[in-house]
């Protein structure tokens, strides 16, 4: 039984340390805030410790891997012997990326003064919560306010147990080895990124997607350069796959699916489960405080993250919207400055969505079918990245940058990437797009050569209907 000590009086307490909620507490904490953080688990949430970052650190290392062994077809470097150590690879990735990160985020937290408390917390009414640690003790808190900031969870679907061989992103992230062969169950932007890194790693890699099209929340156009770059990795994608049941056969797992109602199985190594998140609001007691979830687990929140009990805030997954470490940032902010009594709220004008595929995919702002929905005229230009100097001596010329422009005044409404390095260059069409800026401000704008980030003035002169280098 957990008995809770006295009750301590705090300004704002966050729950979940995160990239929303540590963001989040160290606003508070700049705008004056007595702050407490609680973190059950990991400094930094599934973001850094087992999601974002050492996602794309795996990423890092299979292109460092795949690039040495093809580079003497191109470039006339020649690499002898070229091997894989996939403990070190993890070491590195854990150690220097994932612990450098994490500790750095402690460090900005104490040095805005925002107390960490290690535990669980559980709502005991509107303002009151209980913190219960390891051992058991319990510590009871009074808030003014509080911000839940508490993410998600891989969601486990009916037949696929996790457990041994049968795996979910956090699994995935930490396998001992590079299986032989390792089959995703779901083609969105997680299973598609895993599943290119291990491919890039030398694995064979099958996906199963439920839907018509992998990486469904991007254009076909784009989705189509990665496709043709997975199949030279030796991936095999199914679309309208349905996964029926994994069997874990102790030294490999047997997956049986169906494509358009055709019973099929297939064995491999592993089978990575990325079907989506669940949001984290079950254990949390938030029924006990008066907040008001959806029927998905979702809590209800006004334009500055307010629930049904305005003294809590809700932030990041367990909130409507896109799961993205991005929006969970900016929701802290906001959530932060709110308490504090500023006149904020969220604007989702333009959401970045970036996927960290081979190429890389990002979008921004409207595509041309969700303008002409919006009942918007406009018009697009597509320029290659083959038509870029900096792309061709990279040896990366896959995809292109398009943008959405109204007719007639050219203001920028969305862009869409495929390419090397689109999640870098996407920030000056996030840029413009919010600032209302139109295609000549672009094609104005100087851009240094040679760079990568020229193709977008050449798109821009494109938009203008003067494009040089297309």
């Amino acid at each position: 039984m957990v008995v809770a000590k006295y009750s301590k009086e705090v300004d704002t307490i966050v729950i979940g340390a995160g990239p929303g909620g540590y963001v989040a507490a160290i606003r508070a904490a700049q705008m004056g805030q007595k702050v407490v953080i609680v973190e059950r688990e990991f400094i930094g949430g599934v973001c850094l410790n087992v999601g974002c970052i050492p996602s794309k650190a795996l990423i890092a290392a299979g292109h460092a891997y795949h690039n040495s062994l093809d580079g003497n077809e191109v470039f006339g470097v020649t690499a002898e012997n070229v091997k894989l150590d996939f403990t070190k690879t993890q070491e590195w990735k854990d150690n220097t990326v994932v612990a450098k990160l994490t500790g750095g985020v402690e460090m900005l937290l104490k040095k805005n003064k925002v107390e960490i408390v290690r535990g669980e917390a559980f709502f005991n009414g509107e303002n009151e919560l209980t913190v219960v640690d390891a051992e058991e003790n319990g510590q009871s808190y009074e808030f003014k306010h509080a911000i839940v900031a508490t993410g998600s969870r891989p969601i486990e679907i009916p037949g696929f147990k996790f457990g041994g061989r049968i795996i979910d992103s956090t699994g995935a992230l930490n396998l001992k080895e590079v299986p032989k062969h390792l089959v995703v169950i779901g083609g969105g932007i997680i299973g598609s990124e895993l599943g290119m890194s291990y491919a890039n790693l030398d694995a064979k890699v099958t996906v199963l997607e439920g839907s018509p099209q992998i990486l469904p929340t991007f254009e076909k156009d784009m989705v189509k350069v990665v496709e043709k770059k997975m199949k030279e990795r030796n991936m095999e994608i199914n679309v309208n796959a349905m996964a029926k049941e994994a069997i874990d056969n102790g030294d490999s797992v047997t997956v049986k699916y169906e494509v358009n109602g055709e019973p099929k199985e297939i064995t491999a190594d592993y089978v990575l489960v990325c079907v989506g998140r669940r949001p984290n609001t079950d254990e949390l007691s938030l029924a006990a405080a008066g907040v008001e979830l959806t029927d998905r687990g979702l809590v209800k929140v006004d334009n500055q993250g307010r629930s049904s009990n305005k003294s809590i805030f809700a932030i990041g997954d367990i909130v409507p919207g896109a799961a993205l470490a991005h929006k969970a940032s900016y929701e802290g902010k906001i959530a932060a400055e709110a308490i504090s009594g500023k006149p904020v709220a969220v604007d989702y004008k333009v959401m970045p969505s970036v996927a960290f595929t081979d190429p890389e995919l990002a979008s921004f702002g409207l595509t041309e079918k969700e303008a002409k929905e919006k009942g918007m005229d406009v018009h697009t230009f597509k320029f290659p990245f083959a038509g870029n100097g900096r792309a061709l001596s990279l040896n990366q010329t896959e995809g292109f940058i398009r943008l959405v422009a109204t007719k007639g005044d050219n203001i920028l409404v969305g862009a869409q990437m495929v390419g090397v390095n689109a999640s870098d260059i996407l920030a000056e069409m996030g840029l413009a797009i919010e600032g209302g800026l139109n295609a000549e401000d672009i094609a104005l704008t100087i851009h240094g050569h040679p760079s990568l980030s020229e193709a977008v003035m050449d798109a821009a002169e494109g938009i203008l209907g003067m494009p040089i280098h297309a």
